[in-house]
């Protein structure tokens, strides 16, 4: 969750119109961690909670879409709720998640697996207000493709960019292993994304160094959050 949160978020900056949204409204620099707990708290919700609570935090976050509006850098009005920023905030988190648990996971899934977990973040988005959202990995991809001529890196989600990877506000003790995470989620994303943001190319590097050490960091949140089992079988 931690590298495809944020391989998403590094994806999704890439929309000048969801870009300026987050900008304008989302107060990611002052409280990234404050945000970082709400979203987490929707995952959480709408995968594990009661049906009743999945759908009251649904129509609080499509309530807060609403009053979400205003006009990006190049003069283009946007509107959170905006069926199609909808979706393409759904599809890049999908398929950052998707890709983050086939890469880190420790059980990846095969391809009904993978269908399935499309299929099953299309309940979630319907409920958003994302109109006939993709259910299956094929169909994901094919939506993220038709959107690339509308994505490029402006000045804002370049600054995004470097706030997430190089200057996020961590005691220094947090800051390697941060940065391991972050490199992960950046090798995952496709040359064509990472371009436009600046971020480098280094497969030797990548596979030799990050992926490992990625590797260590996530079993060993794995290890620290899993419960013994004792706790398990009460």
């Amino acid at each position: 969750m931690f590298v495809g949160g944020i391989r998403a978020l590094l994806l999704q900056s890439l929309h000048p119109l969801a870009m300026a949204g987050v900008a304008g409204h989302s107060g990611y620099r002052g409280d990234p961690w404050g945000r970082l707990q709400r979203t987490s708290y929707f995952l959480a919700v709408t995968t594990f909670g009661r049906a009743s609570d999945a759908k009251a935090t649904t129509e609080r976050i499509k309530a807060i879409h609403r009053r979400v509006t205003g006009t990006a850098p190049d003069g283009r009005p946007y509107e959170a709720s905006d069926p199609r920023l909808l979706t393409w905030v759904h599809i890049a988190e999908a398929d950052s998640f998707l890709r983050a648990h086939n890469r880190f996971g420790a059980q990846p899934l095969d391809q009904a697996g993978r269908d399935g977990y499309v299929a099953d973040l299309a309940r979630i988005a319907i409920e958003l207000g994302v109109p006939d959202p993709p259910r299956s990995e094929a169909e994901l991809a094919m939506r993220i493709s038709q959107y690339r001529a509308e994505l490029r890196g402006t000045p804002e989600a370049r600054a995004a960019a470097r706030f997430l990877l190089l200057t996020p506000p961590l005691p220094a003790i947090a800051r390697a292993p941060y940065g391991v995470l972050a490199a992960a989620a950046t090798s995952l994303l496709p040359g064509w994304a990472r371009r436009p943001l600046y971020l480098p190319h280094l497969p030797l590097t990548e596979t030799a160094v990050v992926r490992p050490a990625a590797h260590a960091i996530i079993h060993g949140i794995r290890w620290a959050i899993t419960p013994p089992p004792a706790a398990q079988a009460s």
